[in-house]
């Protein structure tokens, strides 16, 4: 009797290890600019979209988002009481009218995962008075490095790139990929990686599309959404992009647009809610 109850033991504990453990490494990413311009640029109602975007953020483990300019407090009444938020890089002094990155990520994880996050402000930027004057927003990057419960270690980059589409524009980019290029070269413990976020490389503007190969090239990423189709009304701008590590991969279980992300008024914002599922093993 003694030996079959340590043997129905034997069954059950393992059982449900690795069922939590499954559990556990699965996350799912959202991928979402907010359009949160101050509201004299813009004609709709962000305090009305801010907190329901707060609100939808408590389904996602990792929401990543972009153009939180001015409506953070807005976005914040909406958020689950056990949500994490790290905002990028503000705006200086030497700038008075210039805004921070507007990059924010969000975190809604289980206990025992741990998060460290950067900010990083680009060097080089097109517009002031002319294109989309970018040059008034400290874009940037986040590199946020997660460590799961069982010490397995990731990395995901969160930008917001310069807009616009003059020949300035497009250089702009391109020295901000060699920017993010650059920064995880640096660090020799990025080996499994997700950039993602509004890159504004437009898929239908081969001069962008020519820089998005080459920082694929370098970096070795994977597009997750090349064979996904979005709702034909957006351009596409953002993407999710994964680099596979050794010690670390990602299994893609689902990606796609969440198509929540309205109202009777119509979309929460001007792009397109990309989402993720992945498992990590």
């Amino acid at each position: 009797m003694k030996h079959k109850f340590l043997f129905i033991i034997y069954l059950l504990i393992p059982f449900e290890f690795f069922s939590l453990e499954d559990k556990n490494l699965s996350l799912n990413i959202l991928v979402y600019n907010t359009h949160g311009l101050p509201e004299i640029f813009i004609d709709d109602n962000p305090k009305k979209r801010f907190p329901i975007i707060g609100e939808k953020t408590r389904y996602f483990n990792i929401s990543l988002l972009q153009e939180d300019y001015s409506h953070h407090k807005e976005l914040s009444s909406g958020l689950g009481t056990e949500s994490i938020a790290y905002r990028g890089g503000m705006g200086t002094f030497l700038c008075p009218l210039c805004t921070g990155s507007g990059l924010t990520s969000i975190f809604n994880l289980p206990d025992g995962w741990l998060i460290d996050v950067e900010n990083e402000t680009y060097e080089d930027c097109s517009g002031w008075l002319r294109g989309a004057n970018d040059c008034f927003a400290y874009k940037g990057f986040q590199i946020i490095k997660i460590t799961t419960p069982n010490e397995k270690d990731f990395y995901i980059i969160n930008t917001h790139m310069d807009a616009g589409r003059r020949d300035s524009d497009r250089h702009a980019r391109e020295k901000q990929l060699k920017h993010i290029v650059s920064a995880i070269k640096k660090n020799k413990d990025i080996k499994t990686l997700i950039v993602a976020g509004d890159l504004n490389l437009n898929s239908k503007d081969p001069g962008d599309m020519e820089l998005l190969q080459q920082f694929k090239n370098e970096l070795f990423l994977t597009d997750t959404f090349k064979d996904t189709q979005i709702d034909k009304r957006w351009s596409i701008l953002d993407y999710i992009l994964i680099k596979q590590g050794e010690d670390v991969r990602f299994k893609i279980n689902s990606v796609g647009e969440d198509r929540s992300f309205f109202t009777e008024e119509g979309p929460l914002s001007d792009h397109p809610a990309l989402f993720i599922e992945l498992s990590i093993y």
